[in-house]
């Protein structure tokens, strides 16, 4: 069976490029392989390997939580954060909490709704929790332009999207896992290359909410 995660020559390779890329990128990012499976029988979720096949992330309660939230956890489990889509809210928003927490997100991801553009995808701003501020005044000013962290451009359903910081700087890409020996993997198996300016955590929270907001599972978490 074709391994989804990277060889390490395959790892070498990427790190190379990345390294000589005309952005001037660290050469010190993390390439991830992200697989859209749980490694749970019978649930949805995603796996998440780094250049040398070590389980890194894992999300294992993609379908069955009755909370409308998504916990990404580490190798063992642990929770990392809790991603919740945002109440009595008429735009399609994500919050990003510490571990299990209820309260004070740290983040808020905003989805773009202009049909005339659709390059940019997402907006994240700091939430409440990151900011110091549990004012729900702080939290609906999030995403005003002013507060925005992080911008997300792209198109997710061919696995080809960029973060981009207040300096437009490429801090995260999502990119199509190339084919090993002649076998194509398909878009349930792709690259997150993560730059030092961002926490992988977070990119990957990233990727989870893009696949809420434009994937194939975003009718799950709405019911």
């Amino acid at each position: 069976m074709t391994r989804v995660y990277p060889s390490n020559v395959a790892e070498r390779l990427e790190t190379t490029t990345t390294s000589s890329s005309p952005a001037g990128r660290n050469d010190s990012a993390a390439i991830l392989t992200v697989w859209k499976k749980s490694l749970l029988f019978n649930c949805n979720g995603f796996t998440v390997f780094d250049g040398k096949g070590n389980l890194v992330f894992r999300v294992d309660n993609y379908v069955a939580s009755n909370k409308g939230e998504i916990v990404l956890m580490d190798a063992t489990g642990k929770p990392i954060l809790t991603i919740r889509r945002k109440r009595l809210s008429l735009e399609d928003n994500w919050l990003v909490y510490d571990g299990e927490s209820a309260v004070n997100p740290l983040f808020l991801a905003r989805k773009y709704m202009n049909i005339l553009n659709t390059k940019y995808l997402a907006s994240v701003s700091l939430g409440t929790g990151g900011s110091g501020s549990s004012s729900l005044s702080s939290l609906s000013s999030c995403g005003d332009g002013k507060n925005v962290l992080y911008e997300i451009e792209g198109c997710f359903a061919q696995r080809c999207c960029v973060v981009l910081d207040k300096k437009r700087r490429r801090v995260a890409e999502i990119k199509p896992k190339e084919p090993v020996g002649g076998v194509a993997f398909g878009l349930d198996v792709f690259r997150l290359i993560v730059q030092p300016e961002i926490d992988a955590p977070l990119a990957m929270a990233l990727v989870i909410i893009l696949d809420q907001m434009f994937g194939s599972s975003r009718r799950l978490m709405s019911k």
